[in-house]
């Protein structure tokens, strides 16, 4: 029982660190801060730690064929999380080596992307300062999960919710843009008005060059997410909608990869290029990874239980709750409701009859009866339980 337990634990970390490395990565990136980068590159050799440990216990854990089979998917989880933090390591590489994206193309990521990143100071009228962040509840109450926190010269990565909050503190947080204006006003004390960010376009279809790799990072965390659903919930559709994803990035990375080579003609630096490729290179390898993760499910390999038991202990858990006739969200939108706002929870599927609705946006209509799978606190899944109950 306890080998057990301490698979489930590895398990558990494992799947943390990954997360933890592409959130911390992408805010390198977008703020081009080489000591979060430097934090990245440090997570990669914990991780390849983890991965060794798992592997020796679960040899020994398995003691007939059968058990060695549902071991193997386990093994094969942790592999696959493994080279999604590798993935993060490449990001944080760029941000080490200087290669900037051009500030335009920041702004356009950070407005457009699923997970945007935001950093906000915390002022003396903050409501959260002197507080922890399990006492104020940032994540359930905006849907933004702080994930560094800089505190004069030092810093402090993956804070729990002890974690005191204190003023002068500088907040790394992750998580749906319609949770900015809340975030800020917690920690500031004024609310942030998201404005659009447009870019005068100068060079034939920059802008499509850059809508590319943006929806290269948005799909592919909505692969990873996706792809511990599919195992979550057994679901073959979710799986099937996993390699469609990954077959989809594939084909957009081919199509910058053109776009390059025609237009490097038009850029004095070549940095930004080089930078551009790379996201999209690594956006490309956290989906291979997510689709060897639902290729579990395609293939019919038995899921060890310990899997289920490790995603309820998991800094994000992914639940599935169903839609009743007299929730308030019945013939509403998911913007109308403020769903995300309200509980925390990012919706990233919703099941309606026998049909998949993935990555769904505020204009999305819910009606009873849908399964609406999503990820967020425990505290926050009973919010969306209660909402969707009525």
């Amino acid at each position: 029982m306890q080998m057990r337990r301490t698979v489930k634990d590895l398990l558990v970390e494992i799947k943390d660190t990954s997360e933890l490395m592409v959130d911390l990565a992408y805010s390198a990136l977008l703020f081009d801060n080489e000591d979060i980068a430097e934090e990245v590159i440090e997570l990669e050799d914990k991780i390849l730690n983890l991965l060794r440990q798992i592997r020796i216990v679960s040899i020994l854990a398995a003691r007939r064929v059968d058990e060695a089979e549902s071991v193997s998917s386990i093994l094969q989880i942790a592999d696959a999380a493994h080279r999604i933090g590798n993935a993060a390591g490449d990001i944080a590489t760029l941000v080490l080596r200087g290669f900037k994206l051009p500030k335009e193309f920041i702004n356009l990521i950070l407005y457009y992307s699923e997970e945007t990143s935001v950093k906000a100071v915390v002022s003396e009228n903050s409501e959260v300062a002197n507080r922890t962040l399990g006492e104020v509840r940032l994540h359930t109450r905006t849907g933004m999960r702080v994930i560094a926190i800089k505190r004069g010269f030092e810093w402090i990565f993956n804070p729990d919710k002890d974690t005191k909050i204190l003023i002068g503190d500088v907040l790394f947080a992750r998580g749906d843009i319609t949770g900015i204006p809340k975030f800020f006003e917690l920690v500031t004390g004024e609310p942030k008005e998201i404005k659009e960010e447009k870019i005068e376009i100068e060079i034939e279809d920059l802008d499509n060059a850059v809508d590319t790799v943006i929806e290269m990072k948005n799909l592919s965390e909505l692969a990873v997410d996706l792809s511990y659903s599919s195992l979550l919930y057994y679901n073959e559709d979710i799986a099937q909608e996993v390699a469609y994803l990954e077959e989809r990035i594939d084909n957009m990375k081919f199509e910058l990869q053109h776009w390059v080579l025609r237009s490097s003609r038009h850029f004095e630096k070549i940095k930004p290029l080089v930078a551009l490729l790379d996201l999209a290179n690594s956006s490309e390898q956290i989906a291979d990874s997510a689709k060897e993760i639902a290729e579990i499910v395609l293939q019919k390999l038995d899921i060890h239980p310990i899997f289920k038991e490790a995603m309820r202990e998991t800094d994000e858990i992914i639940t599935m709750v169903e839609v009743g006739k007299k929730s308030k969200l019945d013939g509403k939108t998911l913007g109308e409701t403020k769903v995300e706002t309200t509980t925390g929870m990012h919706v990233i599927a919703v099941k309606r009859g026998n049909r998949w609705i993935v990555n769904p946006k505020a204009s999305t209509k819910i009606h009873a009866g849908d399964l609406l799978i999503a990820k967020g606190t425990r505290e926050g899944e009973m919010l969306l339980k209660k909402m969707c109950s009525g």
